[in-house]
């Protein structure tokens, strides 16, 4: 259990939204004078195959005709765009999520004096005062319920970048929790009506793709907005995802990303959840005047609304961390402690308590036949599972996810070994990141009366574990949010 505990701390330290940023900007001062500005580099550790996924417009060209730009197909770091701060007359850093504040650190210090203004929003209680940011403003609201406090940072970032002109340079930092915090609700939409609509979507099971698609939809930054706002300026995002696959547009709505939805997506998503009579009359009235006029646009403009073409050729996308990195690095350190590994997949998805069966299965199968990895092995995923709440008990996707695992682990001893953690150190509504199981706890429930089939049912891992007095992790808050890890141990 504690080479499972190492593996995934590796994981989740490797994803510092801070450390990420900083690896992903350098300045370059070859070939400049003492007094002259230096180049902006962006490097990335993707490889060639995923830097392929990202859509053309952040993949191919230079991000502004006046800017200079290379690109390599090497899978190791590699330099995916530069940009001339001469040509710039002005910087400026803006951004939304519950790790932007370190990501706007790690700018800060990388850019020092070059930054002119910036504006940053994120959860209550994600920034330390105590240490404040030197040129970026933080607004911290409300999460993941939109509150009036998101929505007026919203308006003063709008304002930022409608100031912008050809000669200024948009960083924008992008990370989950985002599209809750970024909130701009076109005339005549309120803010309540934007909160019931989040409400209803947060409760009816629908997948954070089609909460997204909807969200595009009702809100004038979200969908490419932002970008929208910042034109004629060139704007450089750099994003953080918890989405499954980095799906550019639905990482925090996609601010900065065009969006291919349309208003009668919307109305389908609705059908589909039996949502059409829960959310407030105005938004469905709202998405069937635009699915009628097939107007675009989320808002009435008094100057022409940009093309888009123009606007995403200034516009790049790129991906600084992610459950691969995270998923990676679990990897490497599973074979510095000498064990055979595999990862199974980033893309993990679908119900907890069945998840557990299919990778426990494959953990008996190493275990009785030494296949597909001969023992010790080490078996790595990532992903986001999802919990069909039956119960009232407390808990979260991990715990749950390992509390099935146990359940599946009769006779394997301290042998097999499943650890399930969020890589934010928070797990559901409870203070656990997730925990972690091996088959010897087994005894030690029965010995204390603890039925696991019951705590199953009743949703209840956490109390499990609590009187169980052992399997919880608990790290706290890491400033990250790459989704999952989950590891499997087998000697």
């Amino acid at each position: 259990m504690d080479d499972a505990l190492k593996i995934f701390l590796s994981s989740v330290k490797h994803v510092d939204p801070e450390r990420l940023v900083t690896s992903s900007l350098k300045l370059n001062r070859s070939g400049s004078s003492a007094n002259a500005r230096p180049t902006l580099e962006v490097w990335s550790t993707l490889s060639s195959s995923e830097t392929k996924e990202l859509p053309a417009s952040t993949d191919k060209g230079d991000a502004n005709p006046n800017s200079s730009f290379s690109e390599t197909s090497s899978s190791r770091s590699h330099c995916v765009a530069s940009y001339d701060l001469s040509r710039y007359r002005r910087v400026v850093v803006v951004g939304a999520g519950k790790a932007t504040v370190a990501m706007a650190r790690a700018a800060e210090a990388v850019l020092a004096n070059f930054i002119d203004d910036g504006l940053i929003i994120t959860k209550y209680d994600h920034y330390d005062a105590k240490h404040p940011l030197s040129k970026v403003k933080v607004i911290e609201a409300a999460h993941p319920v939109t509150d009036e406090k998101g929505v007026n940072g919203t308006k003063q970032m709008l304002r930022l970048l409608e100031d912008a002109e050809e000669d200024t340079l948009v960083l924008c930092l992008i990370s989950g929790g985002g599209s809750a915090l970024l909130c701009a609700p076109p005339t005549p939409l309120t803010l309540a009506d934007i909160r019931a609509l989040n409400q209803t979507l947060l409760e009816c099971g629908a997948t954070i793709h089609d909460i997204n698609a909807i969200r595009k939809q009702v809100d004038r930054i979200k969908g490419g907005g932002l970008a929208r706002a910042a034109y004629p300026a060139t704007v450089l995002s750099l994003i953080l995802s918890d989405v499954v696959g980095d799906p550019l547009d639905i990482i925090a709505s996609g601010p900065t990303v065009q969006d291919s939805g349309s208003p009668s997506e919307c109305l389908v998503i609705m059908e589909k959840f039996h949502i059409a009579d829960k959310v407030p009359e105005s938004i469905l009235q709202w998405l069937k005047q635009r699915v009628e006029s097939h107007d675009g646009q989320t808002s009435p403009s008094p100057s022409p609304r940009p093309n888009d073409a123009d606007v995403f050729a200034r516009v790049r996308n790129v991906v600084v961390g992610s459950n691969v990195v995270a998923v990676n690095q679990a990897q490497h350190t599973a074979k510095q402690l000498g064990y055979h590994t595999m990862v199974l997949t980033t893309r993990l998805e679908g119900e907890a308590k069945e998840v557990a069966k299919v990778l426990v299965s494959i953990a008996k199968e190493i275990h009785s036949h030494n296949r597909p990895l001969p023992k010790p092995a080490c078996l790595i995923a990532g992903g986001e599972t999802t919990v069909t709440i039956q119960g009232k008990g407390k808990g979260g996707r991990n715990q749950e996810l390992a509390l099935a695992a146990l359940s599946l682990l009769k006779g394997s001893g301290s042998e097999v070994c499943v650890l399930s953690g969020g890589t934010d150190g928070s797990d559901g509504p409870t203070d656990a990141t997730g925990a972690v199981v091996d088959g010897s706890m087994l005894k030690e429930a029965e010995d204390k009366h603890l039925n696991v089939t019951a705590y199953l049912q009743n949703n209840d891992a956490y109390h499990f574990f609590q009187k169980l007095g052992r399997g919880l992790i608990i790290t706290g808050s890491t400033g990250t949010n790459v989704m999952d890890v989950i590891v499997v141990i087998v000697k």
